[in-house]
């Protein structure tokens, strides 16, 4: 009997083995002239070819830059980490030292997000320090903020558009678990501070307003008899409390963070979230799931994740959830312009765990509207992941400009670049950019301009 590939390995989540500088095969549509950078995107890519979960798999980031209406080039690199250069060898027995009993974070698969801050770029991984890369996709190495940086750190820091600065966390498997940090827009780190809570979560984001920072501590918790065991190193355990934990943005370390309980639940990804002085509250949303691996790594059976909204009153000390929809959707975005402030749209790709769906579907909801959404449909046997909002040069509305996302053929088993209308987004793309190749399904990425 035929071995059964596993989902994180199945049709367009299997790995490639090449590394290619490309030119695109063709482009359909018109690409806005005024777009000129680089497309990022970042996922697991096992350089074996096999990983016992996607989280594991070695990062590889794919690009294609635009420049004046035209695209130049399509480039696919691994991040050279040591995971990358001792190929299925052991995590654990790369990262820890037994005489000291210390973790060498640079040990990283560097799989998860791509940022650009203060004129560099950093691949990203909750579990290791940040990988600088070039625009070419050269590895220069571990970042550690001359040093600040003495955690992991999350895959998903926050960029304050008014500000500049770069709010981020860290989480560790032993004391102390949640390190909050504040980078100045020079990329200079300027607060860094314990957060005390009684252990280890998987913390995989939080969200940020104008003057607060919101953590997610979430009944997935670190199992150190599991993963000594040789089995998984998280669980769900129905003990833990889940609630939001709301700190002033400049918090000295004094100043006690307030924790709001919320219904069971886990949250991979948040929206937004913003501040509303006059209601005294702040309100955050994300796509959560009731639970998730209660009966073990392969559990999904606590649902697939859909837009929810809380809003945190500050003064009662209470909390109004709910859900914002029912359709599953992952990935949310927002326009960079927006991020920590009050906003009407924001973005997610359809979700399901079948690895050859029929389709995808890109969603923009409208909020103001109470949820409603737009969809754009991909052809059939076409299929994408996030969708990166581009604000249009000169904007005067929130959703004035582009959404971007690779999608794969499955007929052709190649790939493209699509961009779309962000304010129109049932009508056909502004443009496609085809490579000769197919781009695996991946997690998180950007768009970075020239210059």
């Amino acid at each position: 009997m035929a071995e059964t590939v596993p989902l994180h390995l199945a049709g367009n989540n299997a790995p490639v083995a090449a590394e290619v500088t490309l030119e695109p095969s063709k482009v359909t549509g018109e690409i806005p002239a005024e777009l000129s950078g680089q497309f990022f995107r970042n996922g697991p890519n096992p350089r074996t070819g096999w990983s016992p979960h996607s989280f594991a798999g070695d990062g590889m980031i794919h690009t294609i830059a635009l420049d004046g209406g035209r695209a130049r080039w399509y480039r696919n690199r691994y991040v050279r980490t040591p995971l990358y250069e001792h190929p299925g060898e052991s995590r654990f027995a790369l990262a820890f030292d037994p005489e000291t009993g210390r973790i060498d974070y640079r040990v990283t698969t560097a799989n998860t997000h791509l940022i650009a801050h203060a004129g560099r770029l950093f691949t990203l991984e909750e579990g290791g320090f940040p990988y600088e890369v070039t625009p070419e996709l050269a590895t220069i190495g571990a970042y550690t903020f001359d040093g600040r940086l003495e955690t992991p750190m999350t895959a998903h820091p926050k960029t304050c558009p008014i500000t500049g600065e770069l709010l981020f966390f860290g989480y560790r498997l032993r004391p102390p678990y949640l390190t909050y940090y504040r980078a100045d827009a020079a990329g200079t780190v300027v607060q860094r501070r314990v957060i005390d809570v009684p252990r280890a979560t998987m913390m995989h984001d939080f969200a940020v307003t104008r003057d607060h920072v919101v953590f997610l501590d979430l009944p997935v918790v670190f199992d150190a008899a599991g993963a000594a065991a040789g089995g998984p190193p998280w669980r769900w355990d129905d003990a833990h409390r889940a609630r939001f934990g709301v700190l002033p943005r400049t918090a000295g370390d004094d100043t006690p963070v307030r924790w709001f309980d919320v219904a069971p639940c886990y949250v991979w990804h948040t929206m937004n979230a913003f501040d509303d002085p006059d209601a005294g509250t702040i309100t955050v949303t994300g796509t959560r799931v009731p639970w998730l691996w209660r009966g073990g790594p392969e559990d999904v059976g606590g649902g697939l994740p859909a837009l929810h909204r809380w809003t945190l009153d500050l003064r009662a000390g209470t909390v109004a959830e709910g859900p914002l929809d029912d359709t599953p959707s992952e990935y949310p975005r927002v326009a960079d312009a927006v991020i920590g402030l009050p906003h009407r749209y924001g973005y997610t790709t359809a979700f399901s765990l079948d690895p050859e769906p029929e389709r995808s579907e890109i969603y923009a909801y409208d909020l103001a509207g109470g949820g409603v959404r737009a969809v754009h449909r991909l052809p059939r046997g076409h299929t994408c992941g996030e969708a990166v909002f581009v604000a249009r040069e000169g904007a005067t509305a929130e959703n004035d400009g582009y959404l971007m996302t690779f999608a794969h053929d499955r007929a052709s088993d190649r790939s493209y670049l699509a961009i779309l209308d962000a304010a129109d987004l049932a009508a056909p793309p502004l443009a496609e950019v085809h490579v000769p190749v197919r781009v695996p399904a991946g997690f998180h990425g950007n768009w970075v301009p020239m210059g």
